[in-house]
């Protein structure tokens, strides 16, 4: 069967709407969560969930936004020195690895014949961050951390992007700015030639109706219907 991966900024529904759409598909599917909140991962290396309970006890965040350099959302300032650089490499290979496990799973169902539905994607949600920039100024960790996206890692088949008015966005979840949400909604708008497939769904319908859209969208691809090529969404407006 085929990958689906479901992305879109914060507020956007992504997780509401993939675990829904597994369960409304008329054929077998699965869930796999591809982001970097650990604690919404329900599989992960052990090395990974080793450094989770290590960040836990310092009292850091459930998420590994450090772990390769340039992340998205990740305002970490870079540290200097040996020690420093070590510790980066140690969490870029684990989390290049943890990405591949995430991989595998997926590969696993498939093979299975069930339709692989993504919760995000490490090569959207890094594109503009470690993919597509090819400047030598980068640290060592995002150029490896590209690379690896950009040429190894496998695209999902289909992407369909849950897109709204920034405004809408950020009155949801009231997270960052309106701005910031703005500059994401475009990192993955600008990625519709990437892919083989790449549809835009307005987020501001109901949850069932962007459920049942995307469900329409997945069965149309697996069932090789012609796609119809979709705009993103217009502020105050349409599509």
């Amino acid at each position: 069967m085929v990958t689906v991966a479901l992305v879109g900024p914060d507020g956007a529904g992504k997780s509401t709407v993939a675990h829904q759409v597994v369960a409304a598909l008329p054929f077998p599917a699965r869930y796999v969560y591809m982001g970097v909140n650990l604690e919404a991962s329900r599989t992960m290396l052990p090395t990974t969930r080793l450094a989770l309970a290590i960040k836990h006890r310092r009292g850091g965040r459930a998420d590994m936004t450090g772990r390769v350099g340039a992340g998205p959302g990740d305002a970490t300032r870079r540290k200097r020195g040996p020690i420093a650089g070590l510790k980066t490499g140690l969490r870029m290979t684990n989390w290049i690895a943890e990405e591949w496990y995430r991989q595998a799973i997926a590969a696993v169902q498939q093979r299975r014949g069930r339709v692989v539905v993504f919760d995000r994607h490490f090569y959207c949600d890094y594109y503009a961050h470690d993919v597509a920039p090819t400047g030598s100024d980068r640290p060592l960790a995002g150029r490896i951390h590209g690379f690896n996206l950009r040429r190894l890692y496998p695209k999902p088949d289909l992407v369909v992007l849950l897109d709204a008015p920034a405004e809408v966005l950020h009155a949801r979840k009231g997270e960052g700015t309106v701005a910031s949400i703005e500059a994401r909604r475009q990192e993955y708008l600008v990625q519709s030639d990437l892919f083989r497939r790449f549809v835009v769904i307005d987020a501001r319908q109901p949850t069932e109706a962007v459920v049942a859209e995307v469900r329409d969208r997945i069965v149309e691809f697996v069932r090789g219907v012609p796609p119809v090529r979709a705009a993103a969404v217009v502020p105050g407006g349409g599509q």
